[in-house]
């Protein structure tokens, strides 16, 4: 909780309390939007442009991707316009929050990451034993396991994690809990990337292979960011990954810069963050359990190989003001020509979550059999950009489907049936892996 006895800054909270109370007012009774006030950054001159254009609209008047930047932006500006709250992210008590109930399966990826970690940097029987087409197989598995515990963050199944060792390929093939998650994957194309990073490593001393990762939730589903990124650098797969976090608190979870810093300082001390009562766990009388010795050692392994490839410059944070913008990415190109320019240099691009592949695609009401490809527009094919989307389906936009398969999934339970809603596609329990290919 923020607490002040400075007259100025608490003047500031209230206003800023009463600002977003009349936000929610207009929001829910369907006032006109206003356009926003100017804070200083250069995007609200974009906003107000394409506000204008709609013409005097209320909320419900115009697209619901619209409606939702516009609401995070403005709540920006009531921050941006004070004098003590500009750096304030009213999401991170909640961000942080949301990681520490992840405890089990933070201390379980930790111990596995470290295992996985230590036998690529070192030179190991089991992977000299192997030919090249069982090194190839098991890497390809391995990289596999690694995108869809990225993929599903919070949902995570840790029974994913069988084994992720060279020694053991047959429990990796045959782990009925990754073969049932990969049945929830309706569209994969994760080989497609694996043989595109693969080649890149085989070339790798021709030139650097750059990886970028568009971020989406901070907390726990940054952790297995950063768990693929690590595995990815170790593996050889690259020689250093620009992460893409936003700039301003964003769809209440969206991860910023800081929140990079607020992890790493939890993992340096993960007995006193995990140790310490929460306010809801003071106020139940819970006392939580203390960490072992092991899980504490796994965790400052983790802090210590991240922090050593940030330091080394292979883990880079660059945030961009696009990633706020109103609209959709098929704008990058001429809205942003210079982040543009500099995703081409990326051997590939992973767009995580829900929210950037309804703006890859436009947040359109496309046919699902439509190509990927297409959907996204002019970061389809020529684009100069390896585009990958990881996305648990939490919104109604859905392309690449096989013929047929939107109609299977609306015969579920749950699916939708005969109302016409694509309501499977809004529960997180579905995914689409995409891939397309602009630089072939």
């Amino acid at each position: 909780m923020y607490t002040t006895k400075d007259n100025e800054v608490e003047e500031e909270g209230k206003k800023i309390v009463e600002e977003l109370s009349k936000l929610k007012y207009e929001l829910q009774h369907n006032r006109q939007l206003s356009p926003l006030p100017d804070d200083g950054i250069e995007d609200i001159v974009g906003y107000n442009q394409e506000l204008s254009q709609l013409g005097t609209p209320k909320w419900l008047d115009v697209p619901w991707l619209f409606a939702e930047c516009y609401l995070y932006r403005r709540m920006s500006t009531l921050f941006q316009l004070t004098r003590h709250w500009r750096d304030y992210d009213v999401f991170s008590r909640q961000k942080m929050a949301t990681f520490k109930s992840s405890r089990p399966a933070v201390l379980e990826l930790a111990a596995r990451y470290k295992e996985l970690i230590t036998q690529l940097s070192s030179d190991s029987d089991a992977i000299a034993s192997k030919s090249q087409e069982e090194i190839e197989q098991t890497e390809h598995i391995i990289f596999t396991e690694m995108c869809e515990i990225c993929l599903w963050g919070n949902a995570t199944d840790l029974s994913l994690l069988t084994n992720l060792s060279y020694d053991d390929i047959q429990k990796l093939q045959g782990s009925k809990a990754r073969k049932a998650a990969e049945a929830n994957i309706i569209a994969n194309d994760l080989p497609d990337a694996f043989r595109i990073l693969r080649r890149a490593r085989k070339n790798g001393r021709e030139k650097e292979t750059r990886v970028d990762i568009i971020l989406d939730n901070a907390g726990f589903e940054l952790f297995v960011d950063l768990i693929l990124a690590g595995y990815l650098l170790s593996a050889g797969f690259a020689s250093y990954i620009v992460l893409h976090p936003k700039s301003i608190p964003w769809f209440v979870s969206d991860v910023l810069p800081k929140d990079f810093s607020d992890l790493l300082n939890v993992m340096a001390d993960p007995k006193a963050f995990y140790e310490t009562p929460s306010e809801d766990e003071q106020h139940r009388g819970i006392t939580p359990q203390s960490l072992s010795e092991q899980d504490n050692k796994e965790i400052a392994f983790l802090f210590q190989h991240w922090s050593e490839l940030h330091a080394d410059g292979k883990l880079v944070i660059r945030p961009n003001r696009f990633w706020t913008e109103a609209g959709s990415y098929w704008r990058l190109p001429k809205a942003a020509p210079s982040l543009y320019d500099d995703l081409k240099e990326s051997e590939l691009v992973i767009f995580k979550g829900d929210l950037n592949y309804r703006k890859l695609t436009g947040d359109a009401m496309w046919d699902p059999t439509t190509p990927f490809t297409q959907a996204i527009g002019p970061l389809g094919p020529k684009s100069g950009i390896r585009t990958l989307a990881l996305r648990t389906c939490k919104a109604d936009v859905a392309v690449g489907l096989p013929k047929g398969e939107d109609e299977r999934l609306k015969a579920l339970d749950g699916g939708g049936g005969d109302s016409g809603a694509r309501e499977w596609a809004w529960s997180g329990k579905w995914a689409l892996v995409q891939f397309s290919d602009g630089k072939a």
